[in-house]
């Protein structure tokens, strides 16, 4: 049975909701992360605070998309993959649609199946479930076209999110094989161009649009290093090295229209890198049944053990050797930063167009947020990090009142941050580089989507509601 939350004057509050305000993709317009207007927000919110109402969902991660009159989100209800379609003023639902599946695919320990977010113009809702594929729905949620992915070579899933841009879905889904940056049409689904990415294994950061001299780039962060593609063609234009081994994040556009980018992943800082020995020498001593590969059970507890999975790329069984030595130059090459990269470059950019990079309190899976010439980050333990864009020096360093993992993003609204930790405690900080508490809450339960701040309401999911906040 559903539950709403609603009184008249909230729901006359609710109501007056402006057209011109959207956030139809993960993390806002363009990734940004940033409320579109001006519009006033709470400073204070929680499970009895500033409700103008809430509404239970099934589980799932993903983050809700608002359009003018539609809030879109996805989960799992009884073992099915739903998108669910809600009003936006009220948040009753409209409708809840099933994702046909032969199976559920593997999952990370504390992954969901519908952990990417839906994407949507207004018109149509685009859902990702992984190995299930694409779904296309119009705004009542009537099918319009199901395009079949997968099955993809990961044990942790699909993280990644589709975005809309003009005629086009974008989906960039990175994988222990068979990684892909692909481009479909929007009104049926054909496959417009597949752009190979195989020297791209597992990551799972959703692609950003970077126009340049007017023309869009589609700009995806990966394994060890990030690329510029061209929309129309799919040309790699630029790329830059030097990066983490995985990349959880979404890089963002500042203002000055310098990109910023903070990726991070255990055994790469220098202090803890990882130091692989060379396929031979384990061969030799590992090889208990001389088949010239390396087997689960040949393999001793420790790193390799808990990565066989990740290394044994094609899901074999076995770790050969071309599988081993590509993953070991990964971890010997991979380098976690935060870095700056001005546009207007062509082919590898590392040495030219990187205006500075930093290696310290780096962020795992949250993205970075762009806000007045300041970059913002959240690592684990609540450590929240603000650098001049300008030059990468730190400004402020500090613990946020909600320590804990993070995994919801930062966002950005009327002078304020909004900051969620795992375990569902939010920190209300200032917007200036030397940040300030402004106020907490502890909403009881996990969460793991980035809230959505759209016309002076804050939208945010936790594990069974999605809520809707805003100012009486």
């Amino acid at each position: 049975m559903r539950f709403l939350v609603m009184t008249p004057i909230l729901l006359s509050l609710c109501v007056a909701v402006a057209s011109a305000d959207t956030w139809l993709q993960f993390r806002g317009p363009n990734g940004a992360g940033r409320m579109p207007s001006a519009a006033r927000l709470p400073e204070e919110i929680g499970p009895e605070k500033n409700v103008l109402w809430k509404t239970p969902l099934p589980p799932g991660h993903s983050s809700p998309v608002v359009t003018d009159d539609r809030i879109f989100i996805s989960g799992v209800r009884d073992g099915q993959l739903v998108t669910i379609g809600l009003d936006r003023q009220t948040g009753k639902q409209l409708w809840e649609r099933v994702a046909p599946h032969d199976a559920l695919e593997k999952i990370h320990a504390i992954g969901s199946h519908a952990q990417s977010s839906p994407a949507s113009d207004g018109e149509i809702v685009i859902s990702f479930f992984g190995s299930a594929g694409l779904f296309a729905y119009d705004k009542d949620g009537e099918p319009l076209w199901h395009k079949p992915l997968g099955p993809f070579s990961n044990t942790f899933g699909a993280g990644s999110s589709p975005i809309l841009y003009g005629d086009y879905v974008i989906l960039n889904q990175d994988h222990d094989i068979d990684s892909a940056l692909m481009i479909f049409n929007k009104t049926n689904g054909e496959l417009v161009r597949r752009i190979n990415r195989d020297d791209f294994p597992r990551s799972y950061s959703t692609p950003i649009i970077w126009e340049q001299d007017g023309k869009p780039q589609i700009v995806v962060s990966g394994t060890l290093r990030i690329v510029g593609y061209d929309l129309e063609t799919g040309e790699e234009i630029w790329t830059v090295r030097e990066l983490a081994r995985i990349s959880n994040t979404t890089p963002v556009i500042g203002s000055d229209g310098v990109l910023y980018l903070a990726v991070w992943s255990p055994g790469a800082d220098s202090e803890n890198r990882i130091q692989a020995e060379p396929f031979d020498e384990l061969i030799d001593t590992l090889d208990k049944n001389k088949n010239g590969a390396l087997e689960l059970v040949e393999i001793p507890e420790g790193a390799l053990q808990r990565r066989f999975g990740q290394i044994d790329r094609n899901k074999s069984g076995e770790i050969t050797r071309m599988e081993y030595e590509f993953m070991r130059n990964v971890f010997h090459s991979a380098e976690n930063a935060i870095a700056a990269i001005r546009p207007g470059g062509t082919g590898d950019i590392t040495d030219t167009h990187v205006l500075w990079k930093e290696r310290k309190t780096l962020p795992y899976v949250p993205s970075p947020l762009f806000h007045d010439g300041h970059v913002y980050t959240v690592k684990k333990g609540g450590i929240f990090t603000s650098r001049d864009a300008a030059t990468g020096q730190v400004v402020k360093t500090g613990r946020l009142p909600a320590t804990g993992a993070y995994y919801s993003s930062p966002v950005y609204g009327d002078g304020k941050f909004y900051l969620l930790n795992q375990h569902g405690r939010l920190s209300v900080m200032t917007a200036q580089p030397k940040w300030k508490k402004l106020s907490t809450a502890d909403f009881g339960e996990d969460t793991y989507a980035t809230p959505a701040l759209v016309d002076g309401k804050i939208y945010l999911r936790t594990a069974g509601y999605l809520y809707c906040f805003g100012l009486e």
